[in-house]
């Protein structure tokens, strides 16, 4: 009898696990889906690695929100998982965070290309990054079952080099960044990077955009909520270490001024 209640429970938390996804991700009618006639998308691109806490905490708490109203009717979304990965001889590649991160790159990678459509392919990995951010990313392959999803074609596409490929290509398009990203997430809108501020990527979406329909989640948004200077703390994963010695540095320096103002006083 105990078994049969905790069977119960455990099927009644996967669909509602899966109903939360369906609601979130599921298009609107169509007419609210039809973009502005009058005005292209803002462009948002995400530049990021599967296992940096950071980069699963915007995905998860963020970059969502973008479905939660309106807005993704006028943002044109490209994520690109390589992060800082490091491309080796023979275009094998090292990632941050081991093995589990190369692997789950190319995963990911593999679903925007199976799943081009942006409806088809984010639940599937906001579903990973949920359990990176719960420290559970093992149970990644569960996502499958959660959203109704054949396996086999991402399978395939790991396993007969094509995801080596298409992370190959978002390798050479994080290195062409200019400037050059600093850490993950990096968060572009328009081809601007927003720095230590991404996680206030609305306001910046909202203000590029030029069509004159009113968006009802852009007028709930404050464009003057950006942060006037850059904070010195860890807001992402670095992996590039002349930009780690930039930000030790700076701090160094800060904390001299500082000195040498209390030592004047």
């Amino acid at each position: 009898m105990a078994s049969s209640r905790l069977e119960s429970r455990t099927l009644s938390f996967s669909l509602m696990s899966c109903l939360f996804l369906v609601a979130v991700f599921t298009p609107p009618s169509s007419a609210a889906r039809t973009p502005p006639s009058d005005s292209g998308k803002v462009s948002l691109a995400l530049y990021y690695e599967s296992l940096c806490p950071y980069s699963a905490n915007f995905i998860v708490n963020y970059l969502v929100k973008l479905f939660e109203d309106d807005l993704i009717s006028i943002v044109d979304l490209k994520l690109s998982p390589w992060g800082n990965a490091k491309l080796r001889s023979n275009d094998t590649f090292t990632c941050q965070h081991g093995p589990s991160e190369c692997l789950l790159n190319t995963v990911e990678a593999c679903a925007i290309e199976i799943w081009p459509a942006l409806n088809d392919h984010f639940p599937f990995i906001y579903c990973v990054e949920s359990l990176v951010y719960k420290h559970k990313y093992p149970q990644w392959e569960s996502c499958y079952e959660k959203l109704g999803l054949d396996s086999k074609p991402i399978a395939e596409c790991y396993s007969s080099g094509l995801g080596k490929e298409l992370e190959l290509q978002y390798a050479a398009e994080t290195s062409a960044l200019q400037p050059p990203h600093q850490y993950v997430p990096w968060v572009v809108v328009d081809g601007q990077p927003l720095y230590e501020d991404y996680e206030n990527f609305l306001s910046y979406v909202c203000n590029a955009y030029n069509g004159t329909t009113a968006l009802e989640a852009c007028s709930k948004i404050s464009l003057n909520t950006r942060k006037s200077s850059k904070s010195t703390h860890s807001v992402g994963c670095e992996g590039n270490m002349p930009a780690v010695l930039g930000r030790i540095g700076s701090t160094i320096k800060s904390w001299i001024r500082q000195m040498n103002l209390a030592i004047w006083m």
